[in-house]
């Protein structure tokens, strides 16, 4: 599948801004069923870009700009070629080892009832049991949309009504680290004929003998062609698509207009 992205986020400000310096996660990496056909990233004002690989593997941008900045957009335009690979991982960096992500962090760590939940879903063979894990999210949290992150740590999460794809990836990846797998956290996006406000969110899970495969929660499915992986992390704070700081007074103001678009097979 031939996806194409553009993805702009705009930050105004109340009073100019002395300096901005921003982490982007924004950039995807080829692995055996993903290729990045062209990805570009602009900015609209006078900024340095430096590109690097961070402890994780992800294609980072390091965004430094002098003010005075009243605004500042970012944008993204590219397209990725993609295949199916039924969710299993090849050809990914993998600088980690697995058993790197079992470490638990704050916004990942299970409640009482969210490890007895995953106990009572996920019992039996490995791979089995997280797909059935997967299930049961989704149908817990049918409706999961991609909003900007909330901050919301996973117990906080399972406890609650309503969940973003942010909030039940994270779910996930608890329930799965206390079932004693390897979970890591996704960025990206996917193609689904809707308009979103942020990138999609999702996880994936190791098992021994296949390697990493990928789990949404949001739909209950693992991914497919019509998702672009971009980042990994232990959690959704590690694998923010934007994270930095600003030197200045006043507010901040954030619109994001994201369009994933299928344009056809290979070429």
């Amino acid at each position: 599948m031939r996806i194409a992205i553009e993805h702009r986020t705009q930050y105004r400000f109340s009073q100019a801004q002395d300096r901005i310096v921003q982490m982007l996660r924004l950039t995807p990496t080829d692995t055996q069923d993903q290729t990045v056909v062209s990805w570009r990233i602009g900015v609209d004002c006078d900024a340095r870009l430096r590109e690097a690989i961070d402890g994780f593997g992800n294609a980072v941008t390091m965004l430094y700009a002098e003010g005075p900045i009243a605004a500042l957009e970012l944008s993204v335009i590219g397209e990725v070629l993609t295949s199916e690979n039924a969710g299993v991982i090849c050809g990914a960096a993998e600088p980690l080892p697995p058993l790197f992500y079992l470490r638990s962090t704050p916004r990942t760590q299970a409640s009482v009832t969210l490890a007895e939940f995953a106990a009572d879903v996920a019992a039996g063979e490995a791979l089995d049991g997280l797909h059935r894990l997967n299930a049961a999210l989704h149908g817990r949290f049918p409706d999961a949309p991609d909003l900007p992150d909330r901050g919301c740590a996973a117990a906080q999460a399972f406890a609650a009504k309503t969940v973003t794809s942010r909030d039940v990836a994270q779910i996930f990846i608890a329930g799965a680290r206390h079932l004693g797998a390897p979970a890591r956290y996704v960025s990206g996006y996917r193609t689904d004929g809707e308009a979103h406000s942020a990138p999609h969110a999702w996880a994936e899970a190791y098992v021994e003998a296949l390697g990493w495969i990928g789990f949404d929660p949001a739909t209950g499915l693992s991914p497919d062609e019509s998702y672009v992986r971009v980042a990994v992390g232990l959690d959704a704070t590690g694998a923010a698509p934007i994270a930095g700081t600003r030197v200045g007074h006043g507010r901040e103001q954030l619109d994001v207009d994201l369009h994933v678009d299928r344009l056809g097979g290979e070429e």
